[in-house]
């Protein structure tokens, strides 16, 4: 049930970064920033809610320095990972989005049992490999668009650049 509503999360959250990024000018850092500041504010009042604030308080390494430099570069690290998630969800999609970081985690999951040594059913091999043969596919069916694309607009670009304008208003310029 969990993993259910953790995927449902991730894919709503793709798709409204999409839909949010025209009201910040399509400008990522805005919108991270937008972000930062509102889980800031929404965090603090459920961590007094749940009692959080005295396990913080107690907490035996809340004065460790070595505690703070791992906690400040997970944080530069969980940063950059939203930049290029933004980054990649504007100029991609949201769908685009959700199946490269499926194949990704399929490729670490296989890339983990491999390293490991584990052995694993059949079904959990066919499971992977329906994840990453559809993640290919996908792909494929992307690379084929955006080739048809390219060529079409070069093709429009050319017609302009020879003076072809007849052919372009005449809905020769259809793909």
């Amino acid at each position: 049930m969990f993993g259910v509503i953790a995927s449902a999360c991730v894919a709503l959250n793709a798709i409204y970064t999409k839909k949010i990024l025209p009201i910040v000018d399509n400008n990522i850092w805005q919108l991270t920033l937008y972000n930062n500041v509102n889980a800031t504010f929404l965090f603090m009042p459920i961590m007094l809610i749940f009692g959080e604030g005295r396990e913080v308080y107690n907490f035996p390494l809340l004065y460790d320095l070595k505690f703070w430099f791992f906690m400040t570069l997970s944080g530069v690290f969980g940063f950059a990972i939203g930049t290029v998630t933004g980054l990649q969800i504007q100029f991609t999609s949201p769908l685009t989005h959700n199946i490269s970081g499926t194949a990704k985690a399929a490729v670490q999951t296989v890339i983990a049992c491999l390293y490991f040594n584990n052995v694993k059913s059949m079904l959990w091999w066919l499971g992977n490999v329906t994840v990453l043969g559809g993640s290919a596919a996908y792909t494929e069916v992307k690379r084929r668009e955006m080739k048809k694309a390219h060529t079409h607009q070069s093709e429009l670009a050319s017609k302009l650049e020879s003076g072809d304008k007849e052919a372009m208003l005449s809905g020769d310029s259809k793909p």
